[in-house]
């Protein structure tokens, strides 16, 4: 059962909008994954409208915008486009629209060069570092094939990256039509998300960090081997303790919903759990690929099982962290973890 409460049963149509709030639209958008889409904002900021999230780079979502600019927007340009991670289905258009409407692209600073960074590997050398730390975490050659031919989907969904960017900062408010957004920045799933609040208006658009049905992927990835992303996101969460009880929040996956200590609580207990499973299934070495099956008792594909890795690996460095478990490594070069 759940406690939360979906003011809208049924999202927009795509091309569509649905006024979730006073001047705040909502669209959504689809995506080439088994999670098939992403919602999108539209907050009016006085002659215009800025854009908060952005799809994918392909050109059905283009055409989807196409009609969007057609039919909703009132005759008023994009003021800007705000963007909350760096993430393919959140930054994929956004040098198409700034360049579109002659207008700036918003987002933190970490999201920003993450995402150069992602759209610049393109090379089977540049993907070897993360071959090698899904072999010495534990993938067999199997699964190595397939993750080496799916490569870096990074540039493919993200066709280029604006030149240059007006940086958010933890703190900042902006005022975007009659609101006065705030900045919260949170950690965990990204380098530097950023989260808006109304605190007037009791609205948060949550971005990926808070959704209603799914969890949050939260991954160790090759270029910072050693992290601990589930301390940095359980963390985060405590970001969202101000608000109000009623808060209304628009995630970027899900329906909008009112709820968020409800869910913030199921997200804590599941977390849990599945520690719990990890530590239990540590009485033996399992190297984060062993990992897998025990936390997800599903059939993966190529694109779920790196962000399954990635979980799994988080999970084991959190219990190595605080003591409950630790790593060694073996003769065959591979890291399996232990309970203490």
């Amino acid at each position: 059962m759940t406690s939360l409460d979906h003011p809208w049963p049924e999202p927009p149509a795509p091309g569509t909008t649905i006024q979730v709030a006073p001047g705040i639209q909502w669209l959504r958008m689809p995506l080439p994954f088994q999670l098939n889409h992403i919602n999108l904002w539209l907050l009016e900021d006085g002659p215009g409208w800025t854009i908060v999230d952005t799809g994918v780079g392909l050109p059905d979502t283009r055409a989807l915008w196409d009609r969007i600019f057609a039919e909703h927007l009132d005759g008023r340009p994009v003021t800007r486009v705000l963007v909350t991670h760096f993430h393919p289905d959140h930054m994929g258009n956004a040098a198409w629209l700034t360049e579109r409407w002659g207008v700036q692209l918003w987002c933190t600073q970490g999201e920003y060069f993450a995402a150069r960074l992602a759209s610049q590997r393109t090379s089977p050398e540049d993907f070897a570092p993360r071959l090698e730390h899904y072999r010495r975490n534990g993938a067999n050659p199997d699964a190595l094939s397939r993750l080496a031919g799916r490569g870096n989907h990074y540039p493919g969904l993200v066709p280029s990256v604006p030149i240059e960017f007006h940086c958010v900062r933890e703190g900042d408010v902006l005022a975007i039509g009659e609101r006065r957004w705030q900045v919260r920045i949170v950690l965990g799933h990204a380098p530097e998300h950023a989260c808006l609040w109304s605190a007037e208006d009791d609205v948060l658009i949550s971005g990926d960090q808070v959704l209603p049905k799914i969890t949050t992927n939260v991954s160790v990835w090759a270029e910072q081997p050693w992290e601990n992303p589930l301390k940095l996101y359980l963390d985060s969460l405590a970001r969202f303790r101000p608000m109000a009880t009623g808060t209304l929040v628009l995630p970027s996956h899900g329906l909008p919903f009112r709820g968020l200590h409800e869910r913030i609580v199921m997200l804590r207990d599941h977390h849990a759990a599945r520690l719990s499973e990890t530590l239990d299934a540590l009485r033996e070495p399992h190297s984060a690929a062993e990992m897998v099956p025990v936390l997800f008792r599903r059939q993966l594909d190529t694109h779920q099982l790196g962000f399954a890795m990635g979980e799994a690996l988080a999970h084991l460095h959190f219990v190595e962290a605080d003591g409950r478990a630790v790593c060694v490594a073996g003769d065959d070069g591979v890291h399996r973890f232990v309970k203490a």
